[in-house]
Formats: C-alpha cells, structure tokens, sequence
C-alpha cells in the first residue's frame, strides 16, 4: 500500500503490512502475516479488510493484550473524572 492513502482500509490484493487476524466487512476473520495479500471472500469476492487484533502473545491464552487491540475512537473518558486527591471541605 505504499503511496496510498493510509484512512482507506485495504482491500483483496492489497499486501498486508502487520501481523494479525483480520476480518472483512462480512464478519469472516482470517490470520494474515506481513507480505501476504489480502484474500477475496468466497461467496462475495473483492472486500474490505480490517485490523481486529494485532499478533502479539504475551498471555498464556496467546491472546492479545486488550490494551493493544485497537479500539473505536470516541470521547475521552478521562476528562470527567475527579481527582482522588481533590480537597473536600468538611463543615
């Protein structure tokens, strides 16, 4: 994908650049390496492909560590919450 725009996912024929298990805009999730091309789907053909967890076993499982999973953007969570150090007044 090189000199392509980065924010379109990659689609069938494209070379995957990470390890990890994909899954297309179908549901099917498949286990590519780096240097591989993206598979056609079976019953659809030509297809999005999306990075849903990056090939790094660090757990017993061999799952992905959840903070390396990518995640769906959306509002901080952090901005709301009260210091536990905050003084509080007693009357």
């Amino acid at each position: 994908m090189a000199g392509k725009d980065k924010d379109l996912p990659p689609i069938s024929r494209d070379e995957v650049e990470v390890d990890g298990i994909y899954t297309n805009e179908w549901g099917r999730e498949e286990y590519l390496k780096r240097g591989e091309t993206f598979p056609f789907d079976p019953q659809n053909g030509s297809t999005e492909w999306k990075l849903s967890e990056y090939d790094f076993e660090n757990h017993h499982q061999g799952r992905t560590d959840e903070r390396l999973v990518p995640k769906k953007k959306g509002p901080d969570k952090q901005v709301n919450i009260d210091s536990p150090f905050r003084h509080v007044e007693i009357d």
